[in-house]
């Protein structure tokens, strides 16, 4: 396989807003072409675990930076567009591809983030299934009164490749089945075995022909041949393991229904086994693992699946996967290398990041030469709460490292070689000062990261703080990026140095011998452009306005709760001036919003508190034109405008349910009582905030009215 080329090396939580938005876009150009060199022309040009790692890394930074999500993004996208030559066939029921684990801990988080979703306690009986997954062609069978009509490769997950002819010359693939129901669309995974992908390279190489990298692009390269004879002599295999379009249920379960696949002679996965809980599903994964190597044909992991079918109705789907299945990847390549230095990175927040910096080795069909550590724990060999990791074995420079790259955003080592531990290898002493400013770099209780006290002193913490300012998700403004930032804090004559300095840049540079657009990169046209792009961003929205402070813990979901709740720039900063750290009916409204916390509410408050960061702030609201945040159209809806605080446990639906249905009929979700609450809905074991709704008197209803007072909204 061919390798990825150039390997991201900075941590995505070191990114600024321009560098994540170009790399986004170089990410949806590979992946891109990735896609349609798999997908739609049967030859990969990377490996799986770079194309994992690719997607992963596309994920993260869209985690981080949302606005920044292209219209483009692999994130949404299924497959590949169509080749030349084949009719198309809509898929009545979107074909989808699944969300993947690369650990143990992905899978027990997967089965607790189901649970919470459905409201389980941890201890409540849910059931799986786990079956091999096939490293082959998706494809979809229309059986109609038992009859074979249609078959069709999964395409964009929208709209496949007609291949119908194809299909009927694959022995697997019954014309004819008994005990269907009327309409049955069947899906699986064509694949090709290793005895007979082996022969057909040997029969095409003595004909002088094409040969094939491997299984998968045989027998992809095999199915969409235009000419079905081609097809039908080389040696393709089917397995049955889903379904779309049915006319009635086929079982109330995954495994029933697999069941009864196989009972109307279409061929299933028999290593597919139901599990209770995730250690089975592990323990399975394992026995899988192991037979791998003697299977005769190709799997990338093993999927995962909740078994009833009604629980998967419940949990639904996300843009691009279902929330009830995950593909437990096999691990990717693991490689040895040496590290050669450890540099610190600040960030805007003033964390101090440790990356390691490695003799270039190829993991996973990429050439790393940087990995993450963590913090000063990690290298020492402990996690946060001192306990051993790795058995204790610290990091050191000089040390052999081994390193994974997996599905994970950037390269992880995962152990250390003492036998090839240098004489003079001396642990590594985390340094206790910013080594960008020099100021005190202090770690509080209970943080596992170290952080830089010096503030917009420290020109790390500065240069990124008006990066962020000036990021997609933030302010925005056309020809103000990171490198014109760097530029402008450097510069003595016409310097940014905080964000109001942005909006007097004009002003500033009228009363300058030197003009700005006598500057080299710059012209009168230029400079005219973003004089005129920063005049355009002064009227500004009330929640960009507030994520763009940078506000440690403040990010773009929580400014987004933060100006719904306060509608305008003047309530909100009124409250917080108002508010005494943990104390008082201020303090109370604000933890008491869903989603904000203590933490972030007292630094949000102390950011406000402290004297030079406010006088920033104030500068640069003088500049502005900030707008209320725009209230939900919600006529006719009984409960807009109150404050509501779910309780106890929700029979009919989860808290997830809940809290989204009642902020779609404009209603604000608190997560603790106060007097500005005007409902309490209480479930069975309400406690504590239903004693304080009764004390404030405010209005206490069970689920049941809670449902009749919002039914038909």
């Amino acid at each position: 396989m061919a390798q990825t080329g150039e390997d991201h090396e900075k941590a995505v939580e070191t990114l600024t807003e321009a560098e994540a938005a170009q790399e986004l876009a170089e990410l949806a150009e590979k992946l891109g072409a990735a896609n349609l060199a798999y997908h739609r022309d049967d030859a990969p040009e990377i490996s799986d675990a770079a194309y994992d790692a690719l997607k992963a890394r596309n994920a993260a930074l869209e985690a981080r930076f949302p606005k920044l999500k292209r219209a483009d993004s692999p994130s949404e996208q299924v497959g590949a567009p169509l080749a030349e030559g084949f009719g198309k066939v809509r898929h009545a029921v979107r074909m989808l591809s699944l969300a993947n684990a690369f650990d143990d801990e992905d899978i027990t988080d997967f089965d607790a983030r189901i649970r919470r979703y459905l409201n389980l306690a941890d201890d409540a009986p849910l059931t799986y299934t786990a079956e091999p997954k096939i490293d082959g062609l998706s494809l979809s069978l229309r059986y109609e009164n038992g009859t074979l009509v249609q078959a069709a490769t999964r395409g964009d997950g929208s709209e496949g490749e007609n291949v119908t002819e194809n299909a009927r010359t694959i022995a697997d693939i019954p014309q004819k089945i008994e005990g269907a129901p009327e309409l049955l669309e069947v899906r699986g995974e064509v694949f090709m075995s290793h005895a007979d992908f082996e022969a057909l390279n040997t029969r095409h190489a003595a004909q002088g022909g094409k040969t094939f990298a491997n299984p998968r692009n045989a027998a992809a390269g095999s199915l969409r041949q235009l000419d079905p004879e081609i097809t039908r002599a080389r040696p393709l295999s089917f397995f049955a393991y889903a379904w779309g379009a049915l006319s009635a249920p086929l079982a109330d379960t995954q495994s029933g229904a697999i069941a009864r696949l196989a009972a109307m002679g279409l061929r299933t996965n028999p290593l597919t086994k139901r599990c209770e809980g995730p250690m089975e599903l592990l323990a399975h994964y394992g026995e899988i693992e192991q037979q791998r190597a003697t299977l005769g044909y190709d799997i990338d992991g093993v999927v995962y699946k909740v078994d009833v079918l009604a629980l998967q109705g419940r949990l639904g789907f996300r843009s691009t996967t279902p929330r009830w299945a995950i593909a437990h990847k096999f691990p990717a390549e693991l490689a040895w290398t040496r590290l050669d230095a450890i540099d610190i990175q600040v960030g805007r927040t003033g964390a101090l990041s440790p990356v390691a910096r490695l003799s270039p080795v190829t993991v996973g069909g990429v050439v790393v030469s940087n990995a993450t550590l963590h913090n000063e724990d990690y290298i020492a060999g402990m996690d946060s709460t001192g306990a051993p990791i790795r058995d204790g074995r610290d990091i050191r420079i000089g040390d052999w490292v081994q390193v994974y790259r997996a599905g994970d955003v950037i390269p992880k080592i995962k152990d250390v070689d003492l036998s090839q531990r240098p004489a003079d290898a001396a642990p590594y002493s985390f340094p206790e000062t910013c080594p960008e400013c020099g100021s005190e770099a202090i770690r509080e209780p209970g943080d596992s990261v170290r952080r830089c006290t010096g503030g917009m002193a420290c020109p790390a913490q500065a240069i990124e703080k008006l990066k962020h300012f000036v990021g997609r998700t933030a302010f925005d403004i056309d020809g103000l990026g990171a490198r014109q930032i760097e530029m402008f804090f450097h510069d003595e004559s016409l310097p940014i140095r905080e964000p109001a300095d942005i909006f007097t840049l004009e002003a500033r540079d009228a009363k300058n011998l030197a003009k700005l657009r006598n500057r080299d990169r710059f012209g009168e046209k230029s400079t005219a452009n973003l004089f005129a792009a920063i005049d355009e961003k002064r009227r500004i929205p009330l929640a960009r306005v507030i994520f763009a402070l940078g506000i440690r813990h403040v990010g773009e979901n929580a400014a987004n709760l933060l100006a719904n709740h306060y509608s305008s720039w003047t309530a909100f900063a009124a409250a917080l001036d108002q508010i005494e750290i943990g104390a008082g009916a201020e303090w109370e409204e604000l933890i008491s919003i869903d989603g904000v916390g203590a933490v972030m509410a007292t630094s949000l408050v102390t950011a406000f508190r402290q004297e030079a960061e406010r006088a920033v702030i104030d500068r640069l609201v003088a500049e502005l034109d900030i707008q209320d945040a725009e209230a939900r159209n919600t006529d006719g809806s009984p409960v807009a405008g109150l404050t509501v605080v779910f309780t106890g446990t929700l029979e009919k639906m989860t808290r997830a349910e809940a809290k989204a249905r009642a902020e779609a009929l404009g209603a604000k979700v608190a997560g603790s009582v106060s007097a500005k609450t005007d409902l309490v809905i209480a479930g069975p074991g309400a406690g504590s905030k239903a004693k304080k709704a009764e004390d404030l008197g405010v209005e206490l209803i069970d689920e049941d009215a809670w449902l009749a007072l919002i039914d038909g909204q």
